[in-house]
């Protein structure tokens, strides 16, 4: 089993996590736990989100970069984490104990 395989493993295993999402730098999911529709949507509004937050932190100070966002609602709890080529998003559930 490759690492990028055992890494989405161990995330999944943890409480509460729904899914997990990769998609490369145009926003197109590469890997996914979750059915087609919910992907697509997620991917797609996760992409522009993720774009606006680096081209803000950018604005704010040119030498810096997005290494990490978290957005939690009532329901859900989205964590992305932008790299150079793809984004990986965890989508969990915030009230599982």
């Amino acid at each position: 089993m490759s690492e990028v395989e055992e890494t989405l493993k161990r995330i999944q295993s943890h409480k509460g996590v729904i899914g997990i999402i990769i998609v490369n730098q145009e926003g197109i999911p590469i890997r996914t736990t979750l059915d087609n529709s919910t992907t697509v949507q997620y991917a797609g509004l996760i992409h522009q989100l993720t774009a606006k937050a680096r081209s803000t932190v950018r604005d704010i100070d040119p030498q810096n970069d997005l290494t990490f966002l978290r957005i939690r609602s009532k329901k859900h709890e989205i964590m992305v984490a932008p790299d150079k080529e793809y984004f990986l998003i965890v989508i969990q559930n915030p009230n599982v104990q």
